[in-house]
């Protein structure tokens, strides 16, 4: 848990709690309890801590998925990621933010216990969705048109269903999670090139709209 600065701000505040929450989490829930436990460890006021996270629970969670993301950019920076592939960058990737939360993996189960509640689903979506998209955007993925949601639809909910298996892995290593992963990205990247054939195929041929505005508003 990193150590809190002498006057922290609330960003500072969550920042330097959200893993002491998440270990706290284990046993207590994302509760009160857990988040005066990191405060106290921390040598923080609990009354402080508390104005730090008005969202309850839903705010812990996403201070520590922040810290996560965090993490997965420290474990594979700019120039590691520079070397590899991109089947291979999206895995590492994938890899590094179980391995951010190999250690709390109860508090990773009801964190998203907490998510799929009704209320909870429009951030919890949230969430899954930035997790996505931070982990194409280290890629090096730039596409802004239909691609850039396609891709981060697909690689969240690779992304959710390799967490659920991840969560009752108890393989060496991880292996069968490792494995699972494995042909989910190969699914991904079948997609990814049956997708750019199709486009490829289809980018000269005439468009039916594109005709039907022509004989709107004619050239001239």
């Amino acid at each position: 848990m990193p150590a809190l600065p002498e006057d922290p701000t609330l960003d500072e505040i969550r920042e330097g709690l959200a893993d002491g929450i998440a270990a706290n989490a284990a046993f207590d829930g994302w509760s009160d309890a857990a988040r005066d436990a990191a405060a106290d460890a921390a040598g923080l006021d609990r009354d402080v801590a508390r104005v730090a996270f008005p969202g309850g629970a839903v705010d812990m969670i996403e201070a520590w998925f922040a810290a996560i993301d965090r993490a997965m950019t420290a474990k594979l920076p700019p120039e590691t990621l520079a070397t590899m592939k991109i089947r291979a960058k999206i895995t590492a990737l994938v890899e590094a933010r179980l391995d951010a939360v190999g250690q709390n993996r109860e508090a990773l189960r009801r964190a998203l216990a907490i998510l799929a509640m009704p209320q909870n689903l429009v951030r919890g979506a949230k969430l899954g969705w930035h997790a996505a998209d931070l982990m194409w955007r280290a890629a090096g993925d730039t596409a802004t048109d239909y691609n850039h949601y396609t891709k981060r639809t697909i690689l969240a909910g690779v992304y959710a269903a390799t967490i659920t298996v991840f969560l009752d892995d108890e393989s060496e290593g991880h292996a069968d999670t490792s494995a699972f992963l494995g042909r989910r990205i190969e699914g991904i990247m079948k997609f990814e090139k049956t997708k750019a054939g199709f486009l490829a195929r289809t980018e000269h041929k005439p468009s039916l709209s594109r005709f039907i505005g022509r004989l709107r508003y004619p050239v001239v």
